[in-house]
Order: C-alpha cells, then sequence, then structure tokens
C-alpha cells in the first residue's frame, strides 16, 4: 500500500454490519453517512477493513455499495476478511472490495499512521 500523505495513511476497521449499536437501519444510515462524507470532504484513508459482521457490507443486499465503489474508484483498499465471509456464507455475496486474510489486515494496519475502528 503506498500512501503518500498522512491523510491517506488512516486504516478503518469495519467490524459490524453498520455504525454503532441501534437498530439495523439507523446503523446502515449511519455508515452511509459517513462513507460519503469521506468522499465529500476528500478524506479519504489508505484503506478500509471489513471483518467480522463488517463484511456484510461489502455484500449483494448492502445499502452502501455504491459509496464503497467510489471510496474504490479513488484509490483506497477495501480489504475483506476471508475467514469471516467463509464462516457466514457470503463468498459468493461479495460485490466489491479485494477478498484477503487476517494478514493483509494486519499488514494495512502496520503501514498505517492512525486505525479507527468503527
Amino acid at each position: 500500500m503506498n500512501a503518500p500523505s498522512a491523510a491517506s495513511q488512516t486504516v478503518i476497521l469495519v467490524t459490524n454490519d453498520g455504525m454503532g449499536k441501534s437498530d439495523p437501519e439507523l446503523q446502515h444510515k449511519l455508515i452511509a453517512k459517513y462513507f460519503q462524507l469521506l468522499l465529500d470532504d476528500h478524506k479519504l484513508p489508505a484503506a478500509i477493513c471489513f471483518y467480522a459482521d463488517g463484511v456484510r457490507l461489502v455484500c449483494s443486499g448492502s445499502p452502501v455499495i455504491e459509496v464503497l465503489r467510489e471510496l474504490q474508484a479513488q484509490g483506497v483498499h477495501l480489504v475483506v476478511c476471508n475467514t469471516c465471509l467463509n464462516h457466514l456464507g457470503l463468498v459468493d455475496d461479495v460485490q466489491v472490495g479485494m477478498v484477503g486474510g487476517m494478514g493483509d489486515i494486519i499488514e494495512a494496519q502496520w503501514q498505517a499512521e492512525k486505525v479507527i475502528t468503527l
């Protein structure tokens, strides 16, 4: 991961199917707004890593597929945990991102200057 600017040396970890602890509709609204503001404000992280229930956000039916595609098109690496996809039976449902392993997530974290967990 080559991330020359300080702003792009941030990695975001997404571990839930949404943002916060609330009903699913609000969690999805919050995460959609968060990702959209990253795009709108040009505050792009080097990577967003999805694991545990967070992998659901990159799969069919996710309300944030399009904004994630836009982030990826802007150069944000989207790393999706293969172990989690297998465990949840979602391997064939991935719509965006690079399916990788925990090693890829660890590598992203070690290269980051800042790690944010949502």
